[in-house]
């Protein structure tokens, strides 16, 4: 399994543009971990990219159906595998490897990180500042569907203060942008 791999079966098990867009963003954020860690770049892609392929179609089957999925159709590493199935809590999978703790911590990190860029008159991430997401992660109110308690254990499982994580994760999309 190579990114553009990944990247094909996205499209073709994602129907909506705004779940695409989450996708490459975590892709993103993902990448931008890979590099700070000096892990293996493709393979934080790879997890990015693949985590919610089965959201929009098998909802209450996600994340076993695609990791199903993917055991059967692809080459997918079992680490990749296991990642996908840590980020929801649900599963039961704990995250040991770097590569699920990371999954996890960014993943609803980035759904904030967008909210806040979309209601911006330029809707550019470039502009979001972190004076201006760190209000909006205490308004709850603000992108409700966005687990602050995730985000903030997502940050812990990394060993990051949550400021920390949260610049960390908006300077990966303000370059990624």
């Amino acid at each position: 399994m190579n990114r553009e791999q990944a990247y094909q079966l996205m499209l073709e098990h994602t129907p909506s543009e705004s779940l695409r867009r989450h996708m490459l963003n975590v892709e993103t954020a993902m990448r931008w971990y890979a590099q700070h860690w000096q892990e293996d770049e493709e393979l934080y892609a790879i997890a990015g990219l693949l985590h919610d392929f089965d959201y929009e179609l098998h909802p209450e089957e996600h994340p076993t159906w695609g990791v199903a999925f993917l055991r059967q159709h692809t080459d997918t590493p079992e680490s990749v595998l296991d990642a996908i199935m840590g980020h929801a809590t649900y599963t039961g999978t704990p995250r040991i490897s770097k590569l699920s703790q990371t999954l996890f911590a960014v993943d609803e990190l980035t759904g904030l990180i967008q909210a806040a860029a979309l209601i911006r008159p330029d809707k550019d991430v470039r502009g979001v500042e972190l004076s201006s997401l760190k209000k909006r992660f205490k308004n709850k109110a603000f992108a409700a569907g966005v687990n602050r308690e995730e985000v903030q254990q997502g940050a812990d499982e990394l060993g990051l203060e949550l400021e920390q994580h949260m610049q960390n994760v908006l300077s990966a999309m303000q370059q990624g942008a």
